[in-house]
């Protein structure tokens, strides 16, 4: 059992909300615990989804004969997306009796595209993450890079099993009853090779051809798993320079590291070479993400890549904090050509190499900007303390 210190919802009396993230994340056991007066509509039970979509006025009825004392809490709808018409009882009691909701799905991607009522601004916008650093006692980064952080499947004595399930049962056949896929098959093939595109540079033309299928529906493909937030497209660092930069091409990232290790058909054994450093560099991309998003802080993060191949893996605050990620634990200075490059182009603020070092050090400069390792420990201790960003 995790308890989840750095999600929070504190919602005014009345105030609804959304609550999005990715299946098995802990969202609702996490509304269990932080809202237990609550109303709860669960329609992951058939026989309330069935009664509610064949009815959805029952919902007003019911909780027009609630007590106001009741009603003082939020009344949690779980996955709101499953019955999108809904959303307009949902409208009328919150503007006609002031009710508050915390409305929590994987994806708000059916009702965008069946022009559901979503409230217009009504609900405040919270994202809920896999598990982070900081919210598992004894963190082990090797069961991590396996495992993954999805709660039972980082606790799991069985994670393949586990991670098979959840590529089976959630990453394609409640994506297609959600109704976003049509072709199963392909949609299939499709997820396995997600896995290979993992931290790459999309080619939407190679994954069609390997599927089977044309770019514009492969594009589509990819744009569901980031809208059902299992996928995230981090796009290149744009901002001129004296270097050319390469192409507008995105990089893409699955939602969570066991997960991507699991497509592509990876063990990591030891924390040193290429397939760990990948696996790595995901682990601590997710982590920005999620710090990013728990603290609502709008700081885009992209990667940089110039057209000779130096890259670095990723920008944030408009170019003024930038980060390597090596899992070494003596990282030179002589290694870190993309990093220096793009200090010397854009003079950031900081230039960051989370390593496995096991201290601190300053490896050197580059046109007056400090180039410091730091143990990856001690670097996502100082981001959850908000001390870079």
């Amino acid at each position: 059992m995790f308890i989840r210190r750095l999600s929070k919802i504190n919602l005014p009396q009345g105030q609804s909300a959304f609550l999005w993230g990715a299946r098995k994340t802990g969202k609702s056991t996490f509304l269990h615990s932080e809202f237990k007066e609550s109303i709860w509509y669960d329609l992951l039970k058939t026989d309330e989804l069935m009664r509610l979509m064949i009815a959805p006025h029952l919902l007003r009825e019911e909780l027009l004969a609630v007590s106001s004392e009741r009603l003082q809490h939020p009344v949690i709808i779980d996955e709101i997306q499953k019955i999108p018409a809904l959303l307009d009882e949902v409208h009328w009691l919150i503007e006609n009796k002031k009710i508050g909701f915390i409305l929590c799905g994987s994806s708000a991607r059916k009702l965008k595209r069946g022009a559901a009522n979503l409230l217009g601004g009504r609900a405040w916008r919270f994202h809920f993450y896999p598990l982070v650093y900081k919210e598992i006692e004894n963190f082990n980064l090797m069961r991590a890079l396996n495992h993954g952080l999805i709660p039972s499947h980082y606790l799991s004595e069985q994670p393949t099993r586990m991670l098979r399930a959840y590529v089976a049962d959630y990453l394609t056949e409640e994506i297609q009853a959600e109704g976003l896929v049509r072709n199963l098959p392909s949609f299939a093939r499709f997820i396995e090779l997600a896995g290979f595109c993992n931290g790459q540079m999309l080619n939407y033309a190679n994954v069609a051809r390997d599927c089977g299928i044309d770019a514009k529906t492969v594009k589509s493909y990819f744009q569901i798993l980031q809208d059902t937030l299992v996928g995230y497209l981090i796009d290149p660092f744009s901002k001129k320079a004296k270097r050319d930069v390469i192409s507008t091409t995105p990089k893409f990232y699955l939602f969570d590291v066991g997960v991507a290790n699991h497509l592509s058909k990876t063990t990591i054994e030891l924390l040193r070479g290429t397939t760990a450093g990948n696996a790595f560099e995901h682990f601590i991309l997710m982590e920005l993400i999620a710090f990013l998003g728990l603290h609502e802080i709008d700081s885009p993060i992209c990667y940089w890549r110039s057209k000779t191949g130096l890259e670095v893996d990723f920008i944030l605050n408009d170019g003024n904090f930038v980060i390597e990620v090596k899992i070494d634990a003596h990282p030179s200075l002589g290694e870190l050509t993309g990093l220096r490059a793009f200090c010397h182009d854009y003079k950031p603020d900081h230039a960051v190499v989370v390593c496995t070092a096991p201290r601190r050090r300053v490896l050197g400069a580059e046109n007056g900007v400090e180039i410091v390792a730091v143990p990856w420990q001690e670097f996502l201790a100082q981001l959850w303390a908000r001390e870079f960003v």
